[in-house]
């Protein structure tokens, strides 16, 4: 079992809204957390059958029994309705409920309850590294980050099969799309330009579907945590930058099956990509992860300066290098932020065999990179 960097910092004894896509985890972690919980899980048929034919069940239930204080309901998308009964409870009985599910998108867009600001947002991603005891980066690159998918010796078919009954079937099912085949290959397109400026026009010409089309997919990616966009850093610019974010898929396995990549290894174009991919969900986890929540952009140019990551309003500039000898024609666009923004801390994460200093500029190899990041010691 992994000793997760979730454990709901500042909540207190709220209640929580605890999404995370399908085997991030969420369950393992609520077992660990809260032990003496009531539990409702709604993918089992008798608990959703009975819930279902009657939403006072768990009013009812609770208020049998005095020394329930916290109630967890697994799954809380299949029965939004359900929360009705729980804002009732919380309100007049002072129950706390941990309200877990694999998607939101389900709630929001039926307008249910959202329990009128009376439950925190908390989200479980993927595995982080300072989660992993003997943690190996080529495994991780290779397999993912979802913990079945980072343990299994081959997980390649666990992968499709995730990508087919997961995402293919039941997001398709959840956002009603009428055509499976183009989302599926709407999917595709998303992988090879994961991590990538999104030109909606560009993908809409390749699944030969309208760019509203295209946007629309990517909302739903978004909706159900699938994915999420990176937006450009526009604070004040004095040269002309690039306005359209970038997406990223929210585990570098799936993006590796979609594409039915190879192994990858150390020194190939791949490996650039999908290094890449992994520090980005490190950084974003560690954002939130730690209560920070500090905000995670890239910065590009009209004339090709990029830095991969900005953290915070423009306190650390990150860029990643796959290679294990930086060296100066890597630190441009680092050199160029820093003429346009103050900033603390420039760092290139790479495969350097020691830290370096050059020009105030930091070179870490990814391993100190990554420890100082989870010890707080980046921002």
């Amino acid at each position: 079992m992994y000793s997760r960097k979730q454990i709901f910092i500042d909540s207190g004894n709220e209640s929580i809204f605890f999404w995370g896509v399908r085997q991030s985890g969420k369950s393992t972690l609520l077992q660990t957390l809260f032990p003496d919980a009531l539990w409702f899980d709604l993918l089992l048929a008798s608990d959703y059958k009975r819930l279902l034919d009657n939403n006072g069940l768990i009013r009812e239930r609770i208020l049998a029994d005095e020394s329930i204080k916290t109630v967890v309901v697994d799954e809380i998308q299949r029965l939004p309705e359900l929360l009705n009964e729980v804002q009732w409870l919380i309100v007049n009985k002072g129950i706390r409920f941990i309200l877990s599910g694999s998607s939101p998108r389900k709630i929001i867009r039926s307008g249910a309850n959202l329990l009128g600001g009376r439950a925190l947002r908390y989200e479980l991603y993927p595995l982080v590294s300072a989660e992993i005891p003997n943690f190996d980066l080529l495994r991780a690159i290779n397999h993912g980050l979802l913990p079945k998918h980072y343990d299994a010796a081959n997980p390649a078919k666990l992968l499709n099969a995730y990508i087919g009954n997961y995402l293919q079937n039941e997001i398709a099912a959840e956002a009603r799309l009428r055509n499976v085949d183009v989302f599926s290959r709407f999917l595709q397109i998303a992988a090879i330009t994961n991590g990538e400026i999104v030109n909606y026009t560009n993908i809409a010409a390749e699944t030969a579907v309208s760019a509203t089309t295209v946007k629309e997919y990517f909302q739903i990616l978004e909706d159900t945590l699938l994915g999420r966009y990176l937006p450009s850093f526009q604070k004040k610019p004095k040269r002309r930058v690039v306005l359209a974010p970038k997406f990223y898929l929210c585990d570098v396995g799936i993006v590796n099956s979609l594409l039915k990549r190879s192994k990858i290894e150390f020194g190939t174009e791949t490996f650039g990509k999908a290094f890449e991919h992994f520090i980005y969900q490190e950084i974003y986890a560690h954002s939130r992860y730690s209560g920070m929540e500090y905000p995670v952009s890239y910065w590009r140019t009209s004339s090709g300066f990029e830095v991969d990551f900005v953290l915070g309003g423009h306190q650390v500039a990150v860029e990643v290098k796959s290679t294990d000898n930086v060296n100066p024609r890597h630190l441009k666009g680092l050199r160029a932020f820093s003429e346009e923004y103050a900033v603390e801390k420039q760092i290139v994460v790479s495969n350097d065999p020691y830290p370096r200093l050059v020009d105030n500029i930091l070179v870490l190899p990814w391993k100190v990179f990554l420890e100082r990041l989870w010890a707080g010691e980046i921002i």
